[in-house]
Order: structure tokens, then sequence, then C-alpha cells
């Protein structure tokens, strides 16, 4: 097993190329356990896409990720157990992972097959010069249901209510290929004294959870009408609050964008308590740049994965 993160937002990996190990929820959470296991945000399987296609849960999108091209399947659960659809941080630390044990091409695109559809990661340079690569991620379509209903002109969809906030929130939903609802507050203040550590009150809850994202928008920002900044607190479902969230930085940046009109930016920093991330914004799809390391291998006298 190994241990990684993509900005402070950390996993256990399992190297389980043909499927072996039994990964139900109680051993996700005795992994996962910060005092009684490795410890962890989640765990990703590393397993092939033609290993999960007989008599899996995830057979459907792993066929399609074979199909597409991608030998290689992540299959991520929360530290709750429960089965996720996607993780940006995720990704990118698991095509890390393939570079590092010379599973795959680094100077190809790297096809990863998820539950939230085929992804594209590609190695590119540390923005600030350092000498570890980052992981440029095409995180596919993406969909805010109130840009296209009569909930635009509101600017939202939702209330959100969250202990150490002065009052409920206006909020806006937006899906990655899993659920997002992105609040938006008045102060960096307010961003800190947020309790991330209960579960914020969604209303109208999404039918499977939400991960709900708080920012701040910076406005003391560069020149350039094109690129913005805004700070960022996430609690996720299934985890409670982690020092980052990929999809949850694209879906801070689409709220961003969309609050800020048509003409507003589309490359966005995204600080989260884990460190920067990138993200751009094209109509069809949306792209993520990050930091990915490998910070452990871990074996363990006693597991309920078998290893």
């Amino acid at each position: 097993m190994t241990k990684g993160h993509g900005s402070a937002n950390d996993f256990v990996l399992i190297d389980d190329p043909h499927a072996d190990a039994r990964l139900d929820a109680e051993a996700v959470r005795e992994l996962t356990d910060r005092r009684r296991g490795i410890g962890g945000d989640g765990v990703i399987r590393v397993v092939r896409s033609s290993a999960l296609m007989d008599g899996e849960h995830t057979a459907d999108h792993a066929g399609a990720a074979a199909a597409a091209g991608a030998e290689w399947f992540m299959d991520y659960r929360n530290a709750d157990g429960s089965i996720s659809e996607m993780c940006g941080n995720g990704v990118r630390v698991f095509a890390h992972y393939l570079v590092e044990n010379g599973l795959v091409d680094a100077s190809a695109p790297i096809l990863v097959g998820t539950r939230g559809g085929m992804k594209t990661v590609t190695v590119v340079p540390d923005p600030a010069g350092g000498p570890a690569p980052w992981y440029r991620v095409d995180m596919g379509a993406w969909d805010l249901p109130a840009a296209r209903t009569g909930d635009a002109e509101l600017g939202a969809d939702s209330i959100v209510t969250t202990r150490g906030t002065d009052v409920a929130r206006p909020a806006v939903s937006v899906d990655m290929g899993n659920p997002h609802t992105v609040v938006a507050l008045p102060s960096l203040h307010e961003l800190i004294s947020a309790d991330l550590g209960t579960v914020p009150d969604v209303d109208p809850v999404p039918p499977h959870g939400t991960n709900v994202e708080f920012i701040v928008v910076d406005a003391d920002g560069d020149d350039d009408p094109r690129t913005g900044r805004l700070r960022m607190r996430v609690h996720e479902r299934g985890v409670g609050e982690t020092m980052a969230c990929g999809t949850g930085a694209c879906a801070a940046a689409l709220a961003a964008r969309f609050w800020a009109g048509h003409e507003g930016p589309v490359d966005w920093t995204v600080d989260q308590p884990g460190g920067p991330v990138r993200v751009e914004i094209e109509p069809d799809r949306v792209f993520l740049s990050g930091p990915a390391v490998l910070v452990a291998e871990v074996s363990l006298l006693d597991t309920a994965t078998g290893d």
C-alpha cells in the first residue's frame, strides 16, 4: 500500500490490478482511521479496467473505460466507506502513482477510468518553477443547473446554514460528475469562522448528499479580466472538512464565474488550506491542475483487505 496526497487531500492507494482484494466499507474505514489505521480522506484502488468488467457494481463504468482505451481504473471510496463518483485530487495522485511505478508513459496523455467517466491526465511543469511536476486533468463536462433555469436571475438554487457563519446563505449547485453546493461568503473572517466539523444544512438537500464549498473571491487579483483568485474551504460528504477538494475547486471556480457573468474570469487560482490549484474553464469542460505526492510505502500486519 502507498500513502499519497494532492494538495494535502490524502489517500491510501492499494495496488490491486486484478481486483483480488476485499474492499468493503468496513475495510475502508479501518484503513482511513487516523489513529487505528494508515489514515486518509479516502481509499484508491489501483485496478485494471478489465478486472472490474465482470460481476462488479462498477462494471458499466469499467467497460466504458476499457473500450475507450483506459487500462487503469480509479476505484475510489470516501473515508466512511461510501463509494464516490470522482475525486479531482485523487485522480492526480492516481496518475502520479502510475507514472512513478512505470505503469504508463508519462510523455503521453494518461487515460484513467472513473465512475464519473474517463479522465485524461497530462504531466505539466509546476507553474512556480518547482522540480516536481503538476498534473493537469481534463475533468470533462460540467453542469450548473441554475444557469439554465429561472434560478439564474436569483443567482442561487439552495440555502445553506452552517455553524459559525452569521446567517443562512444562498448557494448554487454544480454537477462535476459528483454533486457540489457552493456558498459565497462576504468576508475572510466568516470563511475562517465557519465550523465545517459538522455537516452543513442544505435546503433542498440533493438526493445523494452534496459536497459544500465555502468561498471568498479575492478582489485584489491582477488586472487581467480573464484570471481570478478565490479562497475556499470544503466539507466533503462522507469525510468532513478536508484540506482540499479537486472537483470542489472546479465547482467553486464555475460558481464564481457564474456570479460574475459571461465576461467573468475563466482561469482561476483556488487557494485551499492544502495549497493552490489552477482551474481553467471552457464552454463544455473544465481542467484542473495541481501537484501530487507519494509519501510512504506501508505494510500492515493485520488488515481487513487481506493484503
